[in-house]
């Protein structure tokens, strides 16, 4: 273990990420770079290619792992298998007992990880915590909003029968826990919070730290994906699996997928102002 500020010694952690062929190879730079370079860094990074990359996607990854070689690991899949089925060899292929996920295109705020670990370190209890995000302007840069999760864990089951209570890319779980349900499932969307629900049906204690720690990018196709036929199929779904296991009632079910319906339904304006402006409240 190292000692990271004055009276904390601090278990070692594995950042745990995802990338496929549709990624842009500028924001993979920036994401790897904001885990890398935390104030308390990572012992390693797993960084799962799902599929075959574009030839500048294979040029960065090589690049990171040629100057971080003694703490870059990459796991390639041939064939596009899904974040669920990715993670899970990413899971597999991490040594650390604490496993910090991050999202190929999203940035860390340096003191992310710090903050987590120490957090994970001092309370043995908890199983997972996330953070808020600021979600920003892909373009731009601006900061659009402040998605804000429950803190606590009464509040955090509360809100998990509707919706996921953490915001996916600010995660960071306990290996063993991960483990003990046996993963995520082959689930194409939606699979963090189904990951979620399993974790804490099985007993697995949560918190979130009340402020962002991560910059969430988003850009119009962000909406139009959430307005999608497919994208709301899943969600459906995965609503359903999560009624099914128990977890949710019926109407903890239908009013988040009645809402989904209506953003489908609805023209996509409407469906950039639902969740800029009432699903972040």
């Amino acid at each position: 273990m190292r000692t990271v500020r004055k009276k904390y010694r601090l278990p070692p952690y594995s950042v745990l990420m995802t990338v496929y062929d549709k990624e842009l190879p500028a924001n993979l730079n920036e994401s790897l770079e904001s885990m890398l370079m935390q104030t308390y860094p990572p012992d390693e990074l797993v960084l799962v290619c799902d599929g075959k990359l574009t030839c500048e996607l294979n040029i960065i990854a090589k690049s990171f792992e040629s100057e971080f070689k003694d703490i870059i690991k990459i796991i390639r899949i041939d064939e596009n298998v899904g974040a669920g089925m990715a993670n899970n060899a990413g899971i597999k292929a991490c040594r650390c007992p604490i496993i910090v996920k991050m999202d190929s295109d999203d940035i860390s705020l340096p003191d992310r990880c710090a903050k987590q670990i120490i957090l994970l370190a001092t309370h043995p209890e908890l199983d997972i915590v996330g953070t808020f995000i600021e979600e920003f302007n892909g373009e731009t840069g601006e900061t659009v909003s402040i998605k804000k999760m429950p803190v606590k864990q009464e509040q955090i089951l509360k809100y998990a029968r509707r919706r996921n209570p953490f915001n996916r890319q600010t995660v960071a779980f306990r290996k063993s826990a991960a483990e003990s349900i046996g993963g995520y499932s082959d689930i194409r969307s939606c699979e963090d919070y189904e990951f979620i629900v399993r974790l804490l049906q099985s007993g697995a204690v949560g918190q979130n730290i009340p402020e962002p720690l991560v910059r969430y990018r988003i850009s119009d196709e962000n909406f139009k994906k959430r307005g999608s036929w497919k994208y709301t199929k899943d969600f459906i779904k995965v609503r359903r699996i999560i009624h099914k296991a128990g977890f949710s009632s019926f109407t903890d079910m239908l009013i988040p997928c009645a809402i989904q319906l209506g953003l489908f339904i609805m023209p996509s304006g409407f469906t950039r102002f639902a969740y800029k402006k009432i699903l972040r409240k």
